[in-house]
């Protein structure tokens, strides 16, 4: 693809020019396990699925070129992607994560990969104190999301890569929340780039993808063989799901951010709620360094109620709003992360970074933003109007 093209084009294009022979404009879906060698010692570059797949190169091949990567894989889940990834690692080998972080992630490190030898330390990737004090000798990499997942927490990518570097570290950035549409870490100097493909780039909540995209031709090459030995790769069918998914990933962006700068201002000004996590309002303490590595901000952030008894009516009154877990899609979800997506994480990291009983994390969907509003309005007020009639039974006021 034409990479003087602004990425709007790109996205739209994903796959549209790769069929010359028939000039399909969706790439078909080849779901041919087996391909057919020319004659003995020759190959048409497809031998069996696994390795390699049609359809699943376009989608590996797109994904590269929008995060200026050199090479792509497409993976069977999120985790499967991050699996991949963990296994670049051995024996002895160290890593400094993120300390706000998704608990799937937390739990393959210490449920999976310290069976294998590979232990964690988890801290907050800005405060560079912190970073030096985890540092080993063993250290291989540096593991960040940013913004975290839930409490939005943004990473100074190129200040951490540049640290990284000097000691021969790695770098590996979960992009999952802003996309190569807001945000492309490897331009700021990261190795690998994941992204949990089942959120914002499929954007439907219709189907489980992970995608890694590498820099540099040796640690691409790794990665390749890896990839192809471990086999957690994505369907032929998948591959088409997504990319048709990503083909309005810059439409349906603009729309989740807009939305969700919108909600969170409505939030902040509420008396039920106590604090708004969202990395585009000036207050938080990302903003700067979020503006300048990113376009744009994602459709997802959190809030903290003043009452943790607020949660359950809020969770069972809201109607537009799913109270489902998953993020990402052009539905609006809502979800209760202390018992939900981070269950796993021990409750004492949970309460050194914030993920309470009080906090909800929203992912703002694609809807009417006076309908979220309104719907969230409803359901504030129904839950209101039940904790003060409880409260005056039980003489407990309502905060």
């Amino acid at each position: 693809m034409n990479d003087k093209l602004r990425i709007e084009s790109r996205l739209a294009q994903i796959g549209s020019q790769e069929d010359p022979a028939t000039g399909a404009v969706n790439y078909p879906i080849y779901q041919s396990t087996a391909f057919r060698h020319p004659r003995l010692g020759q190959s048409t570059g497809f031998d069996y699925i696994r390795t390699k797949n049609p359809t699943r190169s376009v989608l590996e091949q797109a994904a590269a070129e929008l995060e200026s990567g050199d090479a792509g894989f497409a993976c069977s889940s999120g985790m499967a992607a991050l699996q991949t990834i963990f296994t670049l690692f051995g024996q002895g080998d160290h890593l400094i994560v993120s300390l706000d972080l998704y608990g799937g992630t937390y739990r393959m490190l210490e449920r999976i990969m310290s069976k294998f030898g590979v232990s964690a330390s988890y801290v907050d990737t800005n405060d560079f104190d912190a970073l030096e004090s985890a540092r080993r000798d063993n250290t291989k990499a540096v593991i960040i999301e940013t913004p975290t997942n839930p409490l939005m927490m943004v990473t100074d990518i190129e200040a951490v890569c540049t640290w990284a570097r000097r000691y021969g570290m790695l770098t590996v950035v979960d992009n999952t929340l802003l996309t190569p549409y807001f945000q492309r870490p490897l331009e700021l100097g990261a190795d690998i780039v994941v992204h949990s493909a089942t959120k914002y780039l499929g954007g439907h909540n219709d189907v489980l993808a992970g995608l890694i995209v590498t820099k540099g031709k040796e640690l691409s090459e790794e990665m390749a063989i890896l990839h192809n030995s471990i086999g957690a790769v994505l369907s032929p069918s998948d591959s088409y799901q997504l990319m048709k998914g990503m083909k309005t990933l810059a439409l349906r962006m603009e729309r989740h951010e807009s939305n969700s700068l919108a909600i969170a201002h409505f939030l902040k000004e509420h008396p039920a709620i106590a604090e708004v996590f969202h990395p585009g309002l000036q207050e938080h303490q990302g903003f700067a360094i979020q503006k300048r590595q990113s376009s744009g901000n994602t459709g997802i952030f959190s809030f903290k109620v003043k009452d943790a008894r607020y949660v359950e009516p809020i969770l069972r009154h809201v109607k537009l709003i799913a109270f489902a877990e998953s993020l990402g899609g052009v539905e609006s979800l809502m979800t209760y992360p202390a018992v939900q997506t981070h269950a796993d994480i021990p409750a004492e990291i949970r309460d050194v970074v914030g993920v309470d009983d009080r906090l909800l994390r929203f992912s703002v969907g694609i809807e009417h933003v006076d309908d979220l509003i309104a719907d969230l309005q409803q359901a504030l007020e129904a839950a209101r109007t039940e904790l003060e009639a409880d409260s005056s039974q039980a003489g407990q006021p309502v905060r």
